[in-house]
């Protein structure tokens, strides 16, 4: 999402001035995304410049959207995002190099991404429980970041089992030997953490 195309699905709602739509827009998304008040009025200049808004009001300069902003703004709302594959992902880079080089053990590459997910996972969770009353955007928001934690939690328990399936990662220590590595954390509530 680009701002341009968030300052239109705020602008459908009604006009606006540029602060009115910065303070709207950081609202809207959860205050996730934080704006310039300045990168605001840019996006706005160019809005106006390609006819998608023009200005009104004689007191406070407001925007409002025209009807070519408006068919815009639905067009990009209910146009589905690609999620393009990505090339350079850096978890996955560490354990690819780690298998490949035998820099390090593979699966303590994984172990280590395991407990800062888990950490991750657990502090969205807190904040969920602070929230102190229904903020809808904040509230998807951390859906999004809990769930995104959770599946990099069964892709590394998945990518573990392959590795010592394929016995390129260390085989799991006897009970009478103590542990070379560090603990790893056990299953916590249907995930590893």
């Amino acid at each position: 999402m680009g701002v341009r195309e968030g300052i239109l699905a705020l602008l459908v709602e009604g006009p606006k001035y540029g602060y009115q739509i910065k303070r709207e827009f950081e609202a809207a998304t959860g205050d996730a995304w934080t704006l310039n008040v300045g990168q605001v009025y840019t996006t706005l200049s160019r809005l106006e410049r390609d006819g998608l808004v023009e200005t009104c009001g004689e007191d406070t300069k407001t925007y409002r959207i025209t009807e070519a902003g408006r068919a815009e703004a639905a067009e990009w709302m209910i146009r589905p995002v690609e999620q393009p594959v990505a090339s350079r992902d850096e978890v996955s880079m560490k354990i690819l190099l780690a298998l490949t080089t035998g820099t390090v053990d593979p699966v303590v590459v994984i172990d280590r991404q395991r407990s800062a997910t888990m950490t991750s996972l657990q502090d969205y969770q807190h904040l969920r429980s602070e929230t102190p009353e229904p903020d809808l955007a904040w509230l998807v928001h951390l859906d999004r970041l809990t769930f995104q934690a959770e599946a990099e939690l069964r892709w590394l328990d998945r990518i573990e089992d392959r590795i010592q399936q394929s016995g390129r990662g260390r085989q799991p220590v006897a009970s009478d030997e103590a542990p070379t590595h560090e603990a790893v954390p056990t299953e916590v509530g249907g995930v590893r953490g």
